[in-house]
């Protein structure tokens, strides 16, 4: 659930979206905006397990993830799906924003 409003989640994606036709283009320019300011690494917990978020990547079916990792571990996780922490980390205003845009 976003803690924002909709005017603080609806001004990043008209940042992000400006010049984009279409739905993956607006995707790509979310994902543009997410690799750009989500400060990374962070921790998060991931079905109980502490997790690395090491970045963020576009999955070859067009979804953003997050690149995780625990020990030599790696498996990357749909940013729609992602927990975050508290605090969140500099930059999570942009999950929220494709959270919201997703809907």
């Amino acid at each position: 659930m976003s803690t924002l409003g909709r005017a603080e989640l609806e001004t990043p994606l008209e940042e992000a979206t400006v010049d984009a036709y279409g739905e993956d283009e607006q995707r790509t320019g979310l994902f543009t905006m997410l690799e750009e300011h989500l400060e990374v690494p962070f921790t998060t917990a991931v079905l109980g397990v502490e997790v690395t978020v090491r970045g963020v990547d576009l999955s070859p079916d067009g979804r953003i993830v997050a690149l995780c990792s625990h020990g030599r571990a790696r498996q990357p996780i749909d940013i729609l799906d992602l927990p975050l922490p508290a605090p969140a980390p500099r930059g999570a205003q942009w999950i929220e924003a494709y959270r919201y845009w997703a809907g």
